[in-house]
């Protein structure tokens, strides 16, 4: 699924609430739901550019460390089955 807006946008839009910009207002004039700007407060809340770029990096690092996981994993399980002689 494609992202509407990056990270960069994100954090900006919460920075000009937190500057007072009524929430209901940001909302309506670049067309995103209320429901996504407090999904977004929770994950991105308080960080900046820098943050969530290093976030991002992090998320990627651990979907790609999950697989290598779920792989050996996997690995092991055959080779279980190999060692007991039922194949």
């Amino acid at each position: 699924m494609k992202k509407r807006f990056t990270d960069e946008q994100i954090i900006g839009f919460l920075k000009q609430a937190a500057a007072g910009a009524p929430i209901k207002d940001l909302c309506r004039k670049h067309g995103f739901s209320d429901a996504s700007f407090y999904l977004w407060r929770r994950k991105f809340g308080g960080m900046d550019v820098p943050d969530a770029k290093r976030l991002k990096s992090l998320e990627a690092e651990n979907a790609k460390l999950k697989k290598m996981l779920a792989e050996a994993m996997l690995d092991i399980e055959g080779l279980k089955v190999v060692a007991r002689g039922k194949f």
